[in-house]
């Protein structure tokens, strides 16, 4: 074995962690390989990695002095505790200087908490979110590092030659400190899991009220498409177009109504909750996601009530459906743009959000037409309190919304659940809302257990004795 001629070293060979070696190895960098189990190394670099610049590693001290100093060494296994088990297999063999990236969608909490501690043993470290898919890995996805700065400088070079690329350049920047990497990443899933549901009962509405075939869906999704660019709608009149092999169908018919997560849509929910920030649209993605799941309750349930209710409307309707999953899309990024901005000041990150709107141009889950305007929005002002009012979107939310709200009055009339299009609507109503009720729940508040409130008219905290406690 050459000792030390390696540029970085890739941990984990699922398809991920072989993609994105062979993605290295493209670009013109020496790639070290390794996988717990040494059979799927072996042939990873005997069939794909075969005569190129790939070299099998069997064990961690091997792949480590297979590495130049100081060594780059990138993790692509499960989140959780298999980091944990990984770095700790390392840090025997690694000394002061050494960098590793965790490319895994890692909860930022565990990010922070590996930051400290690597760091207190010299060890650099960086956050990295990958979003791409099996595809992007291989052929340019969005990277999202955070972490130790200098680190980021010694593998710009590698990062920037692997991502997708656009007229702004690459889709990777330095993104903050910490766990700024993931979190951004976090938010990106959050966004993601709230698309794909407006998109899904866009896709419930057409079958269950116009009775439209999958080829038929397909079509309008693709028209749709033009405006949109998206690669989640654009995967979605692919799939709505295929037919399964063993049936003849359309596979979206063959396809079980109960779908899955892996976590971070949950996580973007429960940050922004601590945080104070409403992201309703998300939050009722993540629900729809779980509610699907129990899949024999709901059959049970739908027994004992009517079935949904048919109602008459032309085709025009269509059109405004298309208005509506346009804005409630902008809603979603809306959202988590956001949510991005809170954590970026509570937590120290400093995001500079038109950046990360510009490395999701392309490589990403979530690109779209969308981006290019958020970026402009905010490279304009930072400080923008919400996209809704920003000049790229103000004569779109003017002009659309009127259709979202058609859309949601007339669905809710057949039972069809809209969980995303409803939240969608429900969020712009209350930001724009001068008047809130909260006034009498703050009033119930203070009734029932001394919680103060405030006044309009005056500074102050304030209690009203509501009851007469000492006659009790």
């Amino acid at each position: 074995m050459n000792y030390g001629k390696n540029d970085v070293a890739v941990i984990g060979m699922a398809v991920m962690g072989q993609n994105l070696a062979l993605n290295i190895e493209s670009k013109g960098f020496k790639v070290s390989v390794y996988n717990r189990s040494n059979e799927k190394t072996q042939k990873f670099v005997e069939e794909r990695g075969k005569n190129k610049n790939i070299e099998g590693s069997y064990s961690i001290q091997d792949l480590v002095n297979s590495l130049k100093k100081p060594r780059k060494i990138i993790l692509m296994v499960k989140a959780g505790k298999p980091v944990d088990d990984v770095i700790n297999e390392l840090l025997p063999y690694l000394e002061k200087g050494d960098i590793i990236i965790d490319g895994g969608n890692s909860y930022y909490k565990d990010t922070d908490r590996r930051f400290e501690e690597l760091s207190k043993k010299g060890i650099r470290f960086l956050g990295t979110g990958i979003s791409g898919g099996e595809y992007g890995a291989l052929h340019g996805p969005s990277i999202m590092p955070g972490g130790d700065k200098s680190a980021y400088d010694e593998v710009k070079d590698i990062l920037e030659a692997i991502a997708a690329k656009t007229e702004d350049g690459p889709c990777v920047t330095y993104l903050g400190p910490k766990s700024s990497g993931h979190y951004v990443k976090m938010v990106h899933n959050g966004i993601e899991y709230a698309i794909m549901e407006l998109i899904s009962e866009a896709y419930d509405i057409m079958r269950k009220v116009f009775k439209l075939t999958p080829q038929e869906m397909s079509r309008i999704f693709k028209e749709w498409n033009e405006e949109h660019k998206s690669y989640l709608m654009e995967i979605t009149y692919k799939i709505l177009e295929w037919k399964d092999e063993e049936t003849g169908k359309p596979i979206i018919d063959v396809i079980l109504d109960s779908a899955k997560q892996k976590g971070t849509g949950k996580w973007s929910v429960q940050d922004a909750l601590d945080l104070n920030i409403s992201i309703p649209t998300i939050n009722a993605a993540v629900n729809a996601r779980t509610l699907s799941s129990i899949k024999d309750e709901r059959v049970k349930i739908s027994e004992v009530y009517e079935a949904p209710i048919e109602i008459e409307l032309n085709k025009e309707f269509v059109d405004a459906l298309k208005d509506a999953l346009y804005i409630s899309t902008i809603i979603a990024y809306a959202e988590g743009m956001k949510l991005l901005q809170v954590a970026s000041d509570e937590y120290g990150y400093n995001l500079d959000l038109s950046e990360v709107a510009r490395i999701w141009e392309d490589g990403c889950i979530i690109r779209s037409a969308f981006l290019k305007p958020i970026q402009k929005a905010y490279k304009k002002d930072l400080a923008l309190i919400n996209l809704i009012i920003s000049d790229e979107f103000i004569t779109e939310f003017r002009n659309r919304v009127p259709k979202l709200r058609e859309v949601v009055s007339n669905i809710k009339k057949t039972k069809i659940p809209i969980p995303a299009f409803s939240s969608a609507l429900d969020y712009f109503d209350g930001l724009s809302s001068k008047e809130l009720p909260a006034n009498l729940i703050q009033a119930q508040r203070d009734y029932f257990g001394a919680h103060t409130y405030e006044r309009r008219d005056k500074e102050g905290i304030f209690h009203t004795e509501w009851q007469d406690i000492h006659n009790i």
